[in-house]
């Protein structure tokens, strides 16, 4: 038997909303009205899941050059590296590439408001080792100690991984912004808003569904490392 040879698979935004009202038992003529509202109830969707821990497919990095003597880095102040799309970070490091061909990185500790807010000299200058990310509408990464004289420059860049907002819906014919093995649960996640509104009889069971089919999502969506287990050695009495 011949298979498709393809793994394309995608559904843009109008299928995945005709899916969804399906099972929401939306039938009949579907107006503007259920288009815009599933389409907006979607977008809320995606805002939940930033609750719902990493997404691995949304993990980028940003490269963002050290500027002697400046502790705070966001969108304001460096619109051409800092990225728009923030919503934590998960490792920081700086990096001395002076020589291009052969970097030295440096990693960074992350702290949090209070401990940021307890150093004395936010301002002292020398080679950073810390970071603290303020979480606001529009995010910032506060070094300490911020960049000396000698750890700035061209050569030297704050380099970190955070984890991007889920794009909106936007346009009908668009594709959602998610890995394909999430479309499962965001078509019954979908469902499940929509029931809300038009069918509540129908909200336990479809919550219950999406709930199940996010769980198995987010489970799968995890980094497979090897595992090394050595054996327990004692030495003396026991020690």
């Amino acid at each position: 038997m011949a298979t498709s040879g393809t793994t394309s698979f995608d559904l843009e935004i109008d299928d995945i909303i005709e899916e969804a009202l399906e099972r929401a038992g939306v039938g009949g003529t579907r107006t503007g009205y259920h288009l815009r509202s599933a389409r907006r109830s979607l977008n809320i969707l995606f805002s939940e899941w930033g609750n719902r821990g990493v997404h691995l497919w949304k993990v980028k990095q940003a490269t963002i050059p050290l500027v002697l003597g400046q502790a705070e880095y966001n969108y304001a102040n460096d619109n051409a590296n800092f990225p728009t799309d923030i919503n934590d970070v998960l490792e920081a490091y700086i990096r001395n590439n002076t020589t291009p061909t052969a970097p030295v990185d440096t990693s960074l500790t992350k702290i949090d408001r209070s401990t940021y807010a307890a150093l004395p000299n936010k301002l002292a200058q020398g080679t950073p080792s810390q970071y603290y990310v303020q979480r606001t509408v529009n995010p910032s990464v506060f070094l300490y100690i911020t960049p000396g004289s000698s750890f700035s420059g061209a050569n030297y860049q704050l380099k970190f991984y955070y984890l991007a907002r889920i794009e909106d819906a936007g346009a009908y014919t668009n594709t959602a912004d998610v890995a394909y093995r999430f479309i499962p649960c965001m078509t019954s996640g979908l469902a499940y808003y929509l029931s809300i509104k038009h069918s509540p009889e129908r909200t336990e069971g479809l919550r219950l569904l999406y709930e199940d089919e996010l769980k198995r999502a987010l489970d799968e969506d995890g980094q497979r490392t090897s595992l090394y287990i050595s054996p327990q050695t004692f030495f003396g009495d026991g020690v």
